[in-house]
This record gives structure tokens, C-alpha cells and sequence, in this order.
């Protein structure tokens, strides 16, 4: 977070109306609050005050607000498509903001396990169900099912009896003394042996 803050403090400090400015995600590393504002603030003064011309990639849906207040601050988000419950990326920039945030759907698609795609979507639910119950409040997280946090363990799978047939052919062979001709056919060999398995 410090590293960034000082790249951060080096563009405010230099840029002039000449620059161009592109930033992602400013303030991601501190607390949401503190990240919130810093962003809001660095995009105020990047405009009332250096000037620039820049992109301001955030996941701060707040900040979008400032479209409406800034003279020279447009939104614009990636298009978003929703089909059979998958999320589809456009890779087509518009106008406007985002609707909402694909932020599970994409740590689905990084490969996050199952187990904590299910429960971050039951987080998830849980705190907005608590923005809309308490407008303005902070969900609790006394208020998120504890104990659905992790499904139980699978069992225990049974111990290998010994390498299996693959694996004792395998071990038999001796690749530096095969002729170009045998090793084709021990791959043949071990194609049909894998096969049988």
C-alpha cells in the first residue's frame, strides 16, 4: 500500500494538464473506507487540479457519482453479459456504470475452489440482505451463518495396494537403451496398458 501511495503522491505532485494518466484500483490495499476516500479524493484533484487526461479503473461503484459533479469525469464500464447463470465478458468498453459487481464470477473463473466460491456467494448474500434491512449500517458479522463455512472433509481415500501395472512397466524401463523403433512401440504398449487401467 505504501508503494502505491508514493507513485500515487510522485503522479498528484507532477502531472500537469500535458499528462496522461492511468490508474487502477487506488486505495485497494487499506481498510474500504480509507481506500474509498483516498481514491475520491486523488480522482478530485487529478481533475480540479492537475487537469489530466486519464483513466481511473476502480471497483468503488461510490465514485461513479463524481460523473455527475466533475465537468471532465465520464463513466464508462465493460459490458457485461448474464446467460444461464454464467457470466460472459464483452471486452467492449461503453458509457455509463457498472450495474453491479462480477467479483465472485471472476474469482470463479481464476480457479477459486467451489467450497469458497459458495461460501463467498453466501457471504455475499448475507451482507447485502443486511444493506437492505439496515440502510446505512454495517452488516454484523454475527448475522453470517458460521457454520456453513466449510463443507465437511471428504473421506479419506483408501492407501495404494502397490504401483499399479502402468506404473511397474514404467519403472522397467530403461529409455537410454531403446532403439527409436522400440520406444514407438513401448508407447504403443503403454497407450493400451493406460487404457486397460
Amino acid at each position: 500500500f505504501m508503494v502505491e501511495m508514493v507513485e500515487t503522491a510522485a503522479i498528484l505532485n507532477q502531472a500537469d494538464a500535458h499528462a496522461l494518466v492511468i490508474l487502477d484500483e487506488i486505495g485497494r490495499g487499506t481498510a474500504t473506507w480509507d481506500g474509498l476516500s483516498i481514491a475520491w479524493a486523488t480522482l478530485e484533484h487529478l481533475h480540479d487540479v492537475n487537469r489530466v487526461r486519464g483513466l481511473f479503473a476502480t471497483h468503488y461503484h461510490e465514485l461513479t457519482q463524481l460523473a455527475g459533479k466533475l465537468s471532465g469525469v465520464v463513466n464508462a464500464t465493460v459490458a457485461v453479459k448474464e446467460w444461464q447463470g454464467e457470466v460472459i465478458f464483452l471486452h467492449e468498453v461503453r458509457a455509463g456504470a457498472a450495474d453491479r459487481s462480477y467479483g465472485v464470477q471472476v474469482a470463479q473463473l481464476a480457479g477459486l475452489p467451489p467450497a469458497v466460491i459458495a461460501r463467498a456467494r453466501t457471504v455475499l448474500s448475507a451482507l447485502e440482505k443486511g444493506d437492505r434491512e439496515r440502510p446505512g449500517k454495517p452488516a454484523l458479522i454475527d448475522d453470517l451463518p458460521l457454520f456453513a463455512a466449510a463443507p465437511p472433509p471428504p473421506p479419506p481415500s483408501p492407501a495404494p495396494k502397490g504401483p499399479s501395472p502402468l506404473e511397474a512397466r514404467l519403472s522397467e524401463i530403461h529409455p537410454d537403451s531403446l532403439t527409436p523403433r522400440e520406444a514407438l512401440q513401448l508407447l504403443y504398449d503403454l497407450k493400451d496398458l493406460a487404457s486397460d487401467t
